[in-house]
């Protein structure tokens, strides 16, 4: 491998990317509501197996921890392919991955609305895994192409609160279908969404170079933001991606950032069924105990993670401190799961649980940024599976763990507090190995 002379350029803000004309344009802002309505669609594709849960447990008799497994399923398949899924993104582009992704995943959903039994199922949330593999690097390579450094923040908040909006709207919806018409009935409608987000997705999005909607003016505001410039890498991907595994600051991001995903999922696959079980609801009621932290984590999310974000970017900011520090505290706040452990009071424990995903979710954004961020140019798919491929690890890992634990204690508590240990790991390696938020140099060829 090369060496390579590493650089240290002073912190971007606003006044760094100032351009001379005021922000022409709207069309980014629509390009990241088409990805955020992806993402919302490819989060009821995965939630709706957590509230099918109680129904699937009775049809196929379920115990804790073959639920569990039954949860990760999915999660193997998604997270070993994120670093080649990120690879192939960075060499065919947003807009052939988008396409394709979006399509199979409709495809893999309907699949699970037939199966017949506990194989069938496994098999099927696998294969949906797989096709939902592309989602969020593509969303975050997109981002990095349509929108300037100062409006990063909001714009990647714009599909990372989608995911937590799930929950809000998906759980509640979900549910009467599937407590109404039966638990196939939940699959099969969001095939037919997902169909629909693949006929929006190939009519509307191109990359800003070659779209047709894109006014000059506002195709240079973006360009001279501090747009992620769009080809691929000189290197090629392959001495890329050995590159960057060498590098502390992706290691940083890739390890908080899984320290997020091990209670984001933890409360993603196991929520709806905590509360039926440990706080005996009807599933009904359990749903809308269920939305109110996905509530409370979608306005931070966009508030704290994305807004606010950009506001103090803007204001001249720099950006390692601002986002740093939005990224610590929120992991700070995710410590409150500590409080849901100590509690058998439903109310007690949402509360607990909204002020833990809140602050989860304020920090979330932030690190879906960072791959268009720090990222050499060409390798913002790269770097992204990188992080998703550790984070949907935990995927699998906390589902999997949080099913044994409770069939072998017959209680959460011990896995709230799991939770709680994996976030101080995360904790340490943002503030020790992250470092400053700026893009690492391309590697020699």
């Amino acid at each position: 491998m090369s060496a390579v002379t590493e650089t240290h350029p002073p912190d971007v803000t606003a006044r760094d990317t100032k351009t001379v004309m005021r922000r022409p344009g709207h069309l980014r802002w629509g390009i990241g509501v088409l990805l955020g309505i992806g993402i919302l669609i490819n989060y009821f594709d995965r939630i709706n197996l957590s509230i099918a849960a109680p129904a699937l447990s009775k049809e196929f008799s379920l115990g804790p921890a073959q639920l569990g497994l039954l949860f990760g399923a999915f999660f193997w398949s998604y997270a070993l392919l994120q670093i080649p899924g990120g690879m192939l993104l960075d060499r065919l582009g947003v807009k052939t991955i988008g396409r394709w992704g979006a399509f199979l995943w409709s495809v893999a959903s309907g699949v699970i609305a037939f199966s017949t039994n506990l194989t069938h199922l496994f098999g099927a949330r696998t294969l949906l895994g797989v096709a939902e593999t592309p989602a969020f690097p593509v969303s975050s390579k997109a981002t990095s192409y349509w929108f300037p450094r100062t409006e990063r923040g909001l714009a990647t908040a714009m599909f990372d609160a989608a995911a937590k909006f799930s929950n809000v709207i998906g759980v509640p919806l979900l549910a009467f279908f599937i407590v109404s018409f039966g638990w196939r009935w939940g699959f099969g409608m969001t095939a037919v969404l997902s169909f629909l987000y693949f006929l929006a997705f190939y009519w509307i999005y191109r990359d800003p170079s070659r779209h047709a909607w894109l006014g000059d003016a506002e195709r240079t505001y973006i360009r001279e933001g501090g747009a992620q410039p769009e080809g691929v890498s000189a290197a090629g991907t392959g001495p890329t991606l050995g590159y960057l595994l060498t590098k502390a600051k992706v290691w940083g991001l890739t390890l908080g950032f899984a320290a997020y995903g091990y209670s984001f999922y933890l409360f993603l696959t196991w929520l709806p069924d905590y509360l039926v079980k440990t706080m005996h609801m009807s599933i009904l009621r359990s749903a809308g105990y269920t939305a109110i932290p996905w509530a409370v984590a979608t306005i931070t999310d966009l508030v704290a993670g994305g807004w606010l974000v950009d506001y103090l970017v803007r204001r001249g900011g720099k950006e390692t401190a601002v986002r740093k520090t939005i990224l610590i505290v929120g992991m700070l706040f995710g410590l409150a799961v500590f409080g849901a452990a100590r509690t058998t009071n439903p109310n007690v424990a949402i509360v607990w649980i909204s002020i833990a995903l809140g602050g989860l979710a304020a920090s979330a954004p932030v690190g879906w940024s960072l791959p268009g961020l720090v990222a050499p140019k060409g390798s913002v798919g790269t770097v992204g599976g990188i992080m998703n491929f550790v984070n949907n690890l935990m995927g699998f890992v906390a589902p999997g763990v949080t099913g044994f634990i409770v069939g072998a204690t017959n209680s959460f508590g011990n896995a709230f507090i799991a939770a709680g240990a994996v976030l101080i790991v995360g904790i340490i390696c943002y503030v020790f190995l992250l470092g400053r938020i700026e893009p690492l140099p391309e590697p020699q060829r």
